[in-house]
């Protein structure tokens, strides 16, 4: 909106003529984020009477020690990454524009489910069945309204990273599996945020990626020698990508162990879901797979353990997601934290590193 207000002053104003700068403008959007987290969180925390209720199943540490903790402090973060990217970014860009409207309605979603779970102090919240038909929904208008920006050329396919020359062109199969990609992203960090801080730092590194990725494929002449898909306009989403880091490391300073507030599902389900929305925008749909592997491992880890113990009457993990499955084998919570940003660490770097593998 700033960017907005000032172009057609940007060829009389002496110096303002940075704002041309996507990295720049990347900058300023992650500190705005974090500066109206740091100004916002205190007076939130202390506004915010829900906690968070407790699986009945989950390790005895939980129950003691993160009873009484507020939730919902995934609002902040999406008040910070929205304001922060309106204020910096084109307005105009209709792909971050749709951007921004399904991280909103993901928000929304996730907020009804923490206020349902506080409400009734019941873990649950809204039935999975309702939260898939609503991402679901949600997934797929945004998907459709992808490919309605997109150039003829490049409308319809599915690219590979591995594989230069080989794509998928049908449509209709398309809009499925980018359907499926927002809301299994989306469900995957939610179900990495069950520890202080565990889905906060890998998020980050994704958003990172994903910006780097963006930033690249909407540059002609780089997309060019790396030899991806040129998409133009998609430099835009690194001033999303900065606003989120920027929120979200608001958010880490106040949800570092012991965490002063979780972040719910109001903050988990929408950054979830704009990475996966992110990756489909700018085709890179199995980078994402790669890049944000240790939501990948998470989510397996519940499948299988869902999918193994109907077969069986059995578990193959001692509790799932996976990083319950350590605390149970006596690991401490900072201990499998940590040992999973390193995780998420390389799995970044692998991620980027496909960007010459074509």
């Amino acid at each position: 909106m700033f960017y907005n207000f000032i172009f057609p002053s940007l060829n009389f104003i002496s110096g303002i003529n940075l704002l041309r700068y996507i990295s720049f403008r990347t900058m300023c959007a992650l500190l705005t984020s974090l500066l109206i987290s740091f100004f916002l969180y205190p007076r939130f925390i202390k506004f915010i009477k829900y906690s968070q209720p407790i699986r009945s199943d989950g390790p005895l540490s939980h129950r003691i020690n993160k009873a009484k903790t507020p939730t919902m402090g995934g609002t902040i973060i999406i008040a910070s990454s929205l304001i922060s990217s309106l204020l910096w970014g084109d307005i105009f860009n209709c792909y971050l524009l749709i951007l921004l409207l399904l991280f909103f309605a993901y928000a929304v979603l996730g907020f009804f489910d923490d206020y349902a779970k506080v409400k009734h102090n019941n873990s649950k919240g809204i039935s999975a069945g309702r939260k898939m038909l609503f991402q679901g929904t949600v997934a797929l208008a945004f998907s459709v309204a992808v490919e309605f920006l997109r150039s003829p050329e490049i409308a319809g396919h599915i690219t590979f990273p591995f594989l230069k020359n080989f794509t998928i062109n049908s449509i209709t199969f398309l809009i499925i599996f980018t359907t499926v990609v927002i809301v299994g992203s989306s469900n995957a960090v939610n179900l990495t945020d069950g520890l202080d801080g565990l889905a906060t730092f890998p998020s980050m590194m994704v958003a990172l990626c994903l910006g780097i990725i963006s930033y690249l494929v909407g540059h002609v002449v780089f997309a060019n020698y790396l030899q991806i898909t040129h998409i133009p306009s998609t430099g835009e989403l690194c001033i999303f990508c900065g606003a989120l880091i920027g929120s979200c490391l608001g958010f880490l300073w106040y949800n570092a162990p012991p965490a002063m507030i979780f972040m719910g599902d109001t903050g988990s389900l929408a950054i979830g879901g704009a990475l996966g929305a992110i990756s489909v925008i700018v085709k890179h749909e199995f980078v994402l797979a790669i890049i944000g592997g240790l939501f990948v491992i998470e989510a397996l880890s519940v499948m299988i353990q869902v999918g193994y113990w109907k077969l069986t009457g059995k578990r193959v993990f001692l509790m799932a997601p996976i990083h319950h499955h350590f605390e149970k084998k006596g690991w401490t919570e900072p201990t499998i934290v940590i040992r999973f940003w390193i995780i998420a660490f390389v799995f970044a770097l692998l991620g980027l590193a496909t960007l010459k593998i074509r």
